[in-house]
């Protein structure tokens, strides 16, 4: 999808800033596009009141005229080279070869102004490194997650068109708490008429700003409440008594999987108790616990628990 004009015309404000007098012809060679195309993008920044002087001559070209005053960015070689990573470990792409490649062309714009002896070692990550593609990631798009943002500050309820896992669209009117990033997916913590809920940022429609509301209850932890959300609600109870402290059920097991409880005031285990629509994820998840265990509650999660160990009894052949 090709970039729009104002996406070209803020990398025209760069590149005039960078090389002062600039001809037309240059920008259109940089940018890659046409002269009158460049030209466009200087008429874009005009439009938008950025000063662009054009002086006729042999020496003439384009340049910023006075009252414009960008503010200095100021990085460390560490804070580029973190700034790298954090980009490659959210598995996003770090060079700007496609259009519509948002965060490498952010990413492209922020080392080219950062002083080469500083964006040198970030650059040399950024030529070699790569990020292998996240298959869980649903990413929303940048309007979506500004106008949710913008409403958990400012305490206004949002109406959006939402669609679900089935297919089935219809609108939701919420009040805001907080947008948790889970497991590479976006969630809007939130009030609706029928209680607590989570919605996908990467499933909604236009979102648009409402009245006042409530706000998130005072001294909410989103993450903590969207995991233990997550837990709830499914068709399928299930309940597990694990024989471990809880320190090594908590670090061993996706905290999805339900609510841990002790077993009593001996500290001889734990429960963990939840509900799910997937008991073969969830039969998975328990067998990395390094910790016995066992299936108490929940008729599907016991027959799927079973089918797992004996699949795994016949891979190495005992009977």
């Amino acid at each position: 999808m090709p970039s729009s004009p104002t996406a070209r015309a803020l990398e025209a404000l760069f590149l005039l800033q960078e090389r002062p007098g600039v001809t037309a012809a240059g920008l259109a060679e940089r940018l890659g596009v046409s002269e009158r195309a460049a030209r466009q993008y200087v008429r874009v920044l005009r439009e938008a009141g950025v000063p662009v002087a054009s002086v006729r001559g042999r020496h003439g070209g384009y340049r910023l005229g006075r009252g414009l005053r960008l503010p200095p960015v100021v990085f460390s070689a560490a804070e580029a080279l973190a700034l790298v990573m954090a980009v490659l470990d959210g598995h996003h792409a770090t060079r700007s070869d496609q259009d519509d490649d948002l965060v490498g062309r952010a990413l492209d714009t922020l080392l080219r102004a950062l002083p080469e002896r500083v964006a040198a070692q970030a650059e040399s990550v950024r030529r070699t490194a790569r990020a292998a593609p996240d298959r869980g990631a649903a990413r929303p798009a940048p309007e979506t997650v500004a106008a949710l943002v913008e409403a958990c500050a400012e305490r206004r309820r949002v109406r959006f068109t939402y669609t679900s896992e089935g297919g089935r669209t219809a609108d939701r009117d919420v009040d805001p708490w907080g947008v948790v990033v889970r497991h590479g997916r976006w969630y809007l913590l939130c009030a609706a008429p029928s209680g607590r809920r989570a919605y996908r940022l990467d499933r909604m429609g236009e979102v648009r700003s409402g009245g006042p509301g409530d706000g998130a209850p005072e001294g909410l932890d989103p993450v903590a409440e969207l995991t233990e959300h997550l837990a709830s609600g499914w068709s399928m109870a299930t309940e597990v008594h694990v024989e471990a402290p809880p320190d090594v059920v908590r670090r061993g097991l996706p905290a999805a999987l339900g609510r841990v409880e002790p077993l009593g005031a001996t500290g001889e285990g734990f429960w963990i108790t939840g509900t799910t629509d997937d008991p073969w994820w969830y039969a998975e998840q328990l067998v990395r616990l390094p910790a016995a265990f066992t299936v108490v509650g929940g008729e599907e999660l016991r027959a799927t628990t079973t089918a797992l160990g004996r699949r795994l009894l016949a891979s190495v052949g005992d009977a």
